[in-house]
């Protein structure tokens, strides 16, 4: 293999706003003449878009980075990306010696002049291009696609960074404050998704209902939906994800309840259910907004899905404060909830709070408050039993008994407006339905976190499951 064969090795880590950046990055080397591939040992160039959210994503990180740089040959070269980057920058090397390039979040697309420059250099040391200014998102682009691809599926990115103050959260020190992408350059990137057959657009940011506000425009985000509405009209599914509570506005309502396009989701992470919790988060304490909010919505959107994230054993979490995030799970009845156990961020201002809740407290919490939603969430599948669900299908897989034993019938698995990607659930159908297409299921059955189905005919007898798919159980490593 010559020196410069142009192959570049690329790992993304974190989430779906790190995967966006992934594939700008692949874009921007692609426009350059880089190829991508899969085996590190046949690249040049070898990139973790790394994450620096929490301890173990941190940990995931370094790892991989000291993976590659052990097995780097003197033709080769490891560039860290991303969050990680962004976070430690320089004394990134400290821990992991032989890097031989660290680049920000903030320049991801300035990926190939770092590596001419690494092409170009005499001498071993690392190189870095860590500015730290502010920059306009839309400036400086370079033709790229804002956009993560993933089967009829897109997440947009529609802006980058936060200004909230959370205190458990390092998000706002690596991305920088919000900066929103031009609503022209969102529009024309729905518009292109759409000539691609994209079926589904997820729009992303830390905050997207935060859109906006430094372009002047006040909601934003009802603006934006409205005219990527009116451009896409072809796109069925627009998805919002990560609203910040308390600007959930009256005319986003109206906006999501007025377009068939904007599914009735909303992912809202609400942190904690205790006003004085969340007054030590550094979130917004009006418990009763969120009640109130929640019964508005659902009262212009009787169908909406709701799914929310909390964090239990925050420091200085009583058995009271506790009780409290229990009430509200109890009294709103959230379609889905995610739980994370407390992780103790440094350079964050909770990391100096005191009565820090000890690990098996934090962990019995936990199991507390997920064995309570799970019952929510089975009961919220089972009112669905009997009705018809527009499917997104995905793959398909070999049908399982009981027992664990695939049954030789091919079973098809999608998702319905109630599930986002990856965190969410999934409807199972009989049959090998076309991946990529939009198909109406009558769902026959329900477990705790998936649905269970089979295409609406139009008024055929609906045919149960039986042994194809027994207690939702299917081999998801066999999804092709």
């Amino acid at each position: 293999m010559s020196k410069r064969n142009g192959n570049y090795y690329l790992v993304s880590l974190g989430c779906s706003k790190n995967t966006v950046d992934s594939e700008s990055i692949a874009q921007i080397l692609n426009q350059n003449g880089l190829r991508g591939v899969g085996d590190p040992d046949s690249a040049e160039v070898m990139i973790v878009n790394t994450c620096g959210f929490i301890d173990a994503a941190k940990e995931e990180s370094i790892e991989m980075l000291k993976a590659l740089v052990n097995m780097r040959q003197p033709h080769q070269m490891v560039i860290a990306a991303g969050c990680l980057s962004q976070r430690y920058g320089a004394d990134l090397i400290q821990h992991v010696p032989g890097l031989d390039g660290v680049i920000g979040t903030r320049r991801w697309m300035d990926i190939f002049d770092l590596i001419r420059r690494l092409r170009a250099r005499k001498h071993p040391e690392p190189l870095y291009h860590l500015p730290t200014e502010a920059h306009t998102v839309g400036s400086d682009e370079r033709g790229v696609l804002r956009a993560s691809i993933q089967g009829a599926s897109a997440y947009l990115k529609i802006a980058d960074g936060c200004r909230r103050p959370c205190a458990f959260c390092a998000i706002p020190k690596i991305k920088g404050t919000a900066v929103s992408r031009p609503v022209e350059s969102i529009v024309a990137e729905a518009v292109r998704l759409q000539e691609l057959g994209v079926k589904e657009i997820m729009l992303i940011a830390q905050d997207s209902t935060d859109y906006g506000h430094d372009l002047g425009l006040k909601d934003g985000l009802a603006h934006l939906l409205d005219a990527i509405v009116q451009a896409a009209p072809h796109i069925p599914w627009l998805r919002i994800m990560y609203a910040y509570p308390g600007y959930v506005t009256p005319r986003l309502m109206e906006t999501m309840a007025e377009h068939p396009q904007v599914l009735p989701y909303l992912d809202i992470p609400l942190q904690h259910g205790h006003r004085e919790t969340l007054k030590r988060m550094r979130r917004p304490a009006n418990v009763d907004w969120v009640y109130d909010t929640i019964g508005q919505l659902r009262e212009k959107m009787p169908d909406l899905a709701v799914r929310t994230t909390f964090i239990v054993g925050y420091p200085g979490e009583t058995d009271e404060e506790f009780d409290g995030l229990l009430q509200m799970v109890r009294d709103l009845q959230f379609d889905r909830v995610g739980a994370f156990r407390y992780s103790y961020e440094i350079g964050t201002p909770s990391a100096e709070l005191p009565n820090h809740v000890p690990d098996d407290i934090k962990q019995a919490r936990w199991e507390t408050l997920m064995e309570l939603q799970q019952g929510i969430s089975l009961s919220r599948n089972q009112a669905f039993i009997g009705k018809t669900l527009e499917i997104l299908v995905e793959g398909h897989g070999e049908g399982e008994d009981e027992d664990g034993q695939p049954v030789g019938e091919m079973v098809s698995l999608g998702r319905s407006y109630r599930d986002a990607p990856e965190i969410d659930g999934y409807v199972l159908v009989e049959g090998e339905l076309p991946v990529g297409e939009i198909v109406p299921v009558r769902i026959t059955g329900a477990t705790t976190y998936d649905l269970i189905g089979t295409v609406d005919t139009g008024g055929a007898q609906v045919i149960q499951p039986g042994q194809i798919i027994r207690d939702g159980m299917i081999d998801l490593d066999s999804i092709t």
